[in-house]
């Protein structure tokens, strides 16, 4: 079936070969829920939001982007996946922060981002992730009919009600996490 930006989208319960095996674990145990998520095959020098939105049209209001972040306090260290729409950025220093009980947040380390997701850097997902991490969604993310994010590769994406990221576990729905970005100068 062809949906957000022209693509291939599939029932991704049914093709877990374009998922990491946390996402893949997480949809079969999500039950029915899993049967609302979509999943499209794609090239990884897409993975990036922006080079997508450019190849496919498909809107960035729609894209919502997964960023890892880590807060301090003394030796005590905290992570946390922030989910915001691709027309915001994350509010690192100041809400995730606080969220964190940190003195200092920023994101996670590539490798360690890596390792601990189980999922390819450009393809992190908060479906899937560990337990132990912190999962954060926008408000503004559940607004949006479809959202596409990441399938923890770099191949492919998934697409699901907003409204679905919100019933994830762990998950804590926070208004205002994602700050529109500047206008771009021309």
């Amino acid at each position: 079936m062809t949906g957000p930006g022209g693509l291939p989208w599939e029932s991704a319960p049914g093709r877990t070969d374009l998922l990491a095996p946390p996402v893949a674990a997480a949809l079969q145990a999500w039950g029915e829920a899993a049967q609302q998520v979509l999943v499209a095959e794609i090239d990884p020098d897409l993975a990036d939001t922006a080079a997508l939105v450019e190849a496919t049209g498909a809107p960035a209001s729609i894209m919502a982007n997964c960023v890892v972040v880590a807060g301090r306090r003394g030796e005590v260290e905290r992570v946390a996946a922030c989910v915001v729409l691709a027309t915001t950025r994350a509010d690192v220093n100041g809400l995730v922060r606080r969220r964190l009980d940190a003195r200092k947040a920023s994101f996670l380390d590539h490798d360690r981002a890596v390792a601990g997701s189980g999922m390819e850097f450009g393809g992190i997902t908060p479906v899937g992730l560990p337990p132990a991490w912190q999962v954060l969604v926008d408000a503004a993310v559940l607004e949006v009919d479809v959202a596409v994010i990441g399938s923890g590769v770099r191949r492919s994406k998934l697409a699901l009600p907003g409204a679905l990221l919100g019933r994830l576990p762990g998950v804590e729905v926070v208004e205002g996490l994602g700050v529109p970005l500047p206008p771009s100068s021309s």
